[in-house]
């Protein structure tokens, strides 16, 4: 038998438990780690607006003719609006306002909704994409998917026109033309004079990330008719929306649908500019 002396043993066994050691460490490292998990980007918006104060004095005076002939402290309470009650203002506020004039009532709304996706695969904005979507889907839009044309038939032409306050539900306008519809442009409410303007329910171009309006015309029983006006967009995590709306004293008067939507359109684009401050 050779003889090892006990040195020589010992380091040859200390040799033999690093090499071991290493090998095991190799292992663990070649081996694949678990799925690696993309948390997506957080939305834009981490607050919203103070919405009673996110629109103009001016703006609102314009919106609301009847409080200007009203006394001082009632215009004050007036333009000061009545905050919409909700539960979390960090996701979702609101702020409306109403005039009372000799010829007609206004009110107006805003609404804002900051929208957090709680799943870490999907963005805030996905989510609050996916939620303006079903928004427009809900408003009926008659198949318009992009921002409207110029109309097929020349304005004034009597057949197959449009009345804007013949469809069952109320809205202005349609999606086509109507092969009963008697009426003919210059009846068109918002449209005197057979203007080529298409003052119908509409996705919009050029308003925050996507956009859309509705025009809704309404009549209980005898009383005047009231037409609302809703312009709603979004841009990134945010969803504003916006209604404006008006009812004449006189129960033979329709609301003018033209300058509801102008006015409705301007303040969401004011608002749009408001929450990019």
């Amino acid at each position: 038998m050779a003889y090892v002396p006990g040195v020589a043993l010992l380091a040859a066994l200390a040799v033999g438990c690093s090499a071991g050691s290493d090998g095991s460490a190799s292992d663990a490292d070649s081996k694949p780690g678990g799925p690696t998990v993309t948390t997506a980007p957080p939305g834009k918006y981490r607050t919203l607006p103070a919405p009673c104060r996110a629109v103009p004095g001016s703006t609102l005076k314009d919106l609301l003719p009847g409080v200007a002939e009203l006394p001082q402290q009632q215009q004050e309470k007036a333009f000061r609006g009545s905050p919409t009650v909700t539960y979390d203002t960090d996701r979702k506020v609101g702020c409306s306002w109403k005039s009372d004039a000799p010829d007609s009532t206004r009110n107006l709304s805003i609404d804002f909704e900051r929208v957090v996706s709680y799943d870490p695969a999907v963005s805030d904005d996905d989510r609050a994409r996916t939620l303006y979507v079903k928004k427009e889907t809900a408003a009926d839009l008659s198949g318009v998917t992009t921002p409207p044309g110029p109309p097929e038939k020349p304005a004034g032409s009597a057949a197959g026109e449009e009345t804007g306050t013949g469809q069952p539900d109320g809205r202005q306008g349609s999606a086509g033309p109507s092969p009963s519809a008697s009426g003919t442009a210059s009846e068109t409410p918002g449209a005197p004079g057979g203007g080529s303007e298409d003052l119908r329910p509409r996705v919009l171009d050029g308003l925050g990330d996507a956009a859309f309006l509705d025009d809704l015309l309404t009549r209980a029983g005898s009383t005047a008719q009231h037409r609302t006006v809703s312009v709603v967009f979004r841009t990134s995590n945010v969803i504003v929306t916006v209604r404006y709306g008006e009812q004449p004293a006189l129960v033979t008067k329709v609301p003018d649908s033209k300058e509801l939507q102008e006015k409705a359109q301007a303040l969401a684009r004011k608002l749009a500019e408001v929450i990019s401050e």
